[in-house]
């Protein structure tokens, strides 16, 4: 299976003509001012170079990422660039998104497990963040949700310690990675091995991944994104995105679709069949794309995101990688209290159990629309 080697991808402010304008504080002639101006398609390529040279930017920050959100789900943008010196200094990917379930909320960014803000510096990022609240509270939205990879923002926003990531530096070396993994994971690749398990990488197999994930995610109990969605991402992200299948012979057991960003792999739509299950086919997966990411001067594997105290927490934390935190940020407008629109919430826990029962092809026709509610 090869995989492609990516270096690069994709105080309060007072409303004025263009934007949101902020001082830098300066009290020198010289001092350029910092301002916040809403997206628009001049600052398309400078936009994307920005978050590509910047530590903080993830795939989610690229417009590729706002493209595929728009063309799937039509959800309205609200982004905002800081810009001083007529240079990019931060940029702030932001949906307006609304629905009877959640009501109106801005967030950043959805079906994305990273968001927020990048930012160059200090400044930057405050003046950001306070047009952000300035915005929510001008679309009057229940609430502004922050996916921060990276750290909280203090008041006015609150954090929600729910999720976090697994890392794992890559090296050239396959079998130094593999080292590092706990006995049982071990045993389980290589019973994933001795069963047989091939990969294979091929953006052309839109079909196989797609009822295989359909299927794994009404298992799951959660609804299925339209197969069009995944079609438009492997059109908009180009070689940031890639699907692998495993196989049994001819069968297909699991796939994934991996996403590519600063020489960093994520497998991100993950789903596997009944019958793959007992064959370790998990591990095999994981480990087919870890390999291969080696092979291919990677620099970095990210898990994705884990919500604390599942089943799947437990799964990765026998890989012994880095656990870090996701403090997900949120300025509340409308809501008074966090929200909780997990599919682990109790409160979904009846909706759950039955999803898993009905039949696959039902939950294909009547995923789609749900799913737009729990962006």
């Amino acid at each position: 299976m090869g995989l492609p080697n990516l270096s690069t991808l994709p105080k309060s402010p007072t409303r004025r003509q263009s934007g949101f304008e902020v001082l830098t504080g300066s009290s020198q002639a010289s001092a350029a001012q910092l301002v916040i101006r809403p997206y628009d398609d001049s600052f398309r390529t400078r936009w994307d170079s920005f978050v590509s040279a910047n530590f903080e930017g993830t795939l989610f920050h690229s417009l590729a990422w706002k493209r595929a959100i728009e063309r799937s789900f039509g959800f309205e943008s609200r982004y905002l660039v800081a810009e001083q010196d007529q240079k990019i200094t931060g940029v702030l990917p932001l949906f307006l998104t609304s629905n009877w379930i959640q009501g109106r909320t801005l967030i950043s960014t959805p079906f994305a497990v990273y968001g927020g803000i990048c930012a160059g510096s200090g400044p930057a990022r405050e003046a950001l963040a306070d047009a952000a609240c300035r915005t929510a509270d001008e679309e009057r939205v229940n609430y502004l949700e922050f996916r921060e990879p990276r750290g909280e923002l203090g008041s006015p926003f609150l954090t929600k310690k729910l999720y976090v990531t697994f890392e794992q530096p890559l090296c050239s070396d396959p079998e130094k990675i593999m080292s590092g993994f706990s006995k049982d994971t071990r045993y389980m690749i290589r019973k994933g091995q001795k069963n047989g398990l091939t990969s294979v990488a091929d953006n052309n197999l839109l079909d196989v991944f797609y009822d295989i994930y359909a299927e794994s995610v009404r298992n799951l109990g959660t609804p299925v994104f339209p197969k069009r969605f995944f079609a438009i991402l492997l059109e908009e992200l180009g070689d940031a995105a890639k699907m692998i299948v495993i196989r049994r012979g001819s069968q297909a057991l699991a796939t994934a679709m991996c996403f590519f960003s600063h020489d960093s792999v994520t497998p991100y739509y993950v789903g596997a069949t009944g019958e793959g299950r007992p064959l370790a086919v998990y591990n095999f997966l994981f480990w087919e794309i870890i390999r291969s990411a080696c092979e291919a001067g990677l620099r970095s594997f990210d898990f994705g995101r884990t919500k604390l105290g599942t089943g799947s927490y437990a799964f990765k934390t026998k890989w012994n990688m880095r656990p870090r935190p996701l403090p997900y940020q949120y300025y509340l407008v409308k809501r008074k209290s966090l929200p909780n629109f997990s599919p682990a919430n109790p409160k979904f826990r009846i909706a759950t159990t039955i999803w898993k029962r009905i039949p696959l092809p039902v939950s294909k026709a009547l995923g789609p629309p749900l799913v737009r509610l729990f962006p």
